[in-house]
């Protein structure tokens, strides 16, 4: 996979791991930060590697679903 990547692109040479290209998100409303919060949450769960977000262990979903500060610190401010 990452080997068909890097050859799709011309200034890599070989393999290429993370994705090229950037589309940033104006998080204009709280609204919003909590939609893309929730589906950076649910991703895992999406492809099937844990049940429920808090379970993957290097998800912030576990401060905000059980104030959890374990494994990640995060100012909820």
């Amino acid at each position: 996979m990452m080997k068909s990547a890097g050859e799709k692109n011309s200034n890599v040479k070989n393999l290429q791991f993370w994705q090229q290209h950037n589309h940033p998100i104006v998080l204009y409303s709280a609204h919003v930060f909590d939609q893309k919060l929730n589906y950076i949450h649910a991703n895992p769960v999406v492809s099937g590697f844990v049940v429920e977000p808090a379970h993957w262990k290097y998800s912030s979903a576990r401060n905000y679903e059980q104030n959890d500060q374990s494994v990640l610190e995060i100012d909820m401010e």
